[in-house]
């Protein structure tokens, strides 16, 4: 395993941090804290931070061609001006708000926003998966999961990546990025599900892809970041300073910068004693790039 350097990048633990995007125009990392009701923002230049609250659980984060916030929230999908601090709602959430919220979410390469659900009672896999396109939600598929996580894209846009936490399990699917249509889905690898196993390794969370085709995800209660080839091969392992990493973000003028959020929300006394960095956005500096991250197109 790599020992690593880290950073942390804002001192504040977060609840639950999640859903890291570094915005190339304002050269800011964004990520929300879901437990905490907030949008944060952080220009690591110079160190200043910036906090937006909302009326309910914000998730998953895109930038939009006016450069602009789209937040998927429990209650819908709304969109934040950062300058003013402007908000006004784009779509309705089309689930029962009492059971279901927004949770993961990526762009993907046409500018489509996909956003995956929680199904919170977690005693069946009734979650789902929703599309953001033009200003349209859509239903692009339901059940077989609980958790919806991870979603990346591949360099050339044939290829979905998906996570599901509850199920330890990460898939993937041929893509159309033209049409949006996916098909052809098949694991790409699981993870032991045995939480009192000796050297228990945690679960998938958010993900990333780098400049090489790679998908790095955050392993929630594992404690690390993995580096997964395309076929599912571990190529890298970091151990990090925090039990519950939540998501990955490549950022920086280089884009050789990780950033990870992490989770401090429902964890016992002797793990924050022991991680007293949870909740804390962290940053390392790695060996291979990321790439921009496409824009919504409203």
């Amino acid at each position: 395993m790599a020992t690593q350097k880290f950073e942390v990048l804002h001192d504040t633990p977060m609840l639950v941090g999640e859903s890291p995007t570094w915005h190339e125009v304002e050269s800011a990392l964004y990520w929300v804290d879901i437990n905490g009701h907030t949008v944060n923002r952080v220009h690591p230049a110079s160190g200043k931070f910036t906090s937006w609250k909302m009326g309910s659980e914000p998730s998953a984060l895109a930038v939009d061609g006016d450069n602009n916030l789209v937040v998927a929230t429990r209650t819908g999908l709304v969109c934040l001006n950062t300058t003013s601090g402007a908000e006004h709602l784009i779509a309705e959430a089309p689930y029962d708000t009492g059971k279901v919220r927004f949770n993961d979410g990526r762009v993907d390469p046409a500018g489509r926003f996909w956003i995956g659900t929680m199904y919170e009672p977690r005693d069946q896999p009734a979650a789902e998966m929703y599309v953001l396109e033009r200003g349209k939600l859509r239903r692009a598929w339901a059940g077989g999961m609980t958790n919806s996580n991870g979603l990346a894209w591949s360099l050339d846009g044939r290829t979905m990546f998906h996570a599901d936490t509850t199920s330890h399990r990460i898939d993937c699917y041929d893509f159309d990025p033209a049409t949006g249509a996916h098909s052809n889905g098949r694991t790409l690898t699981t993870f032991p599900a045995d939480k009192t196993a000796p050297g228990y390794g945690g679960r998938p969370d958010g993900a990333t892809i780098d400049e090489e085709g790679a998908y790095w995800v955050a392993m929630f209660e594992g404690g690390r970041v993995l580096r997964i080839a395309p076929n599912g091969e571990i190529l890298r392992e970091i151990a990090l300073p925090v039990r519950c990493p939540t998501s990955v973000a490549f950022g920086g003028t280089d884009l050789r910068t990780l950033y990870i959020t992490s989770a401090s929300h429902g964890r016992s006394p002797e793990e924050l004693a022991k991680y007293p960095l949870s909740g804390k956005v962290l940053c390392t500096r790695v060996g291979v790039a990321g790439r921009e991250e496409p824009e919504y197109r409203g």
